[in-house]
């Protein structure tokens, strides 16, 4: 005779002590899933924000090199009153405006960013409506 395997009993026959056991086991495990998103999303939020603010420092940087173009313009254009300052001016105002680009794109990325983990917060709402679910029936 072979022996024949145990049936796996359904909840109905298993112990409230044992559906607990269960219970704490699956809620510790939901939680830890969800503080592991919650992490995740909000790394890649701030990798983001960090993209952000590395163009609003680099169009601040360009913005001074621009800066410094146009004091050399303008100390060339009273030392000599010809054509270097002109051309000096032109690369000076372009720097300038480039760095003015960054900076709006950069600070418009930033405006446009919420903190929030909403996908955390949508799977957190869905778990909660499960559970209460559960517990009704």
């Amino acid at each position: 005779m072979t022996p024949e395997a145990p049936e796996t009993p359904t909840p109905e026959d298993r112990p409230l002590t044992s559906l607990l056991a269960d219970l704490a086991g699956s809620m510790t495990a939901l939680v830890t899933k969800e503080v592991e998103l919650a992490k995740a999303e909000l790394m890649e939020k701030a990798a983001y924000a960090g993209r952000g603010a590395g163009q609003i420092l680099c169009g601040g940087a360009f913005a001074f090199c621009g800066l410094l173009l146009l004091l050399a313009a303008a100390t060339l254009g009273l030392a000599h009153v010809i054509a270097p300052w002109a051309a000096a001016l032109v690369v000076g105002g372009a720097v300038i405006l480039l760095g003015l680009v960054l900076v709006m794109a950069g600070r418009a990325k930033l405006k446009a960013l919420t903190l929030q983990p909403r996908r955390t917060l949508n799977n957190l709402r869905a778990d909660a409506r499960e559970v209460a679910d559960a517990v009704t029936r």
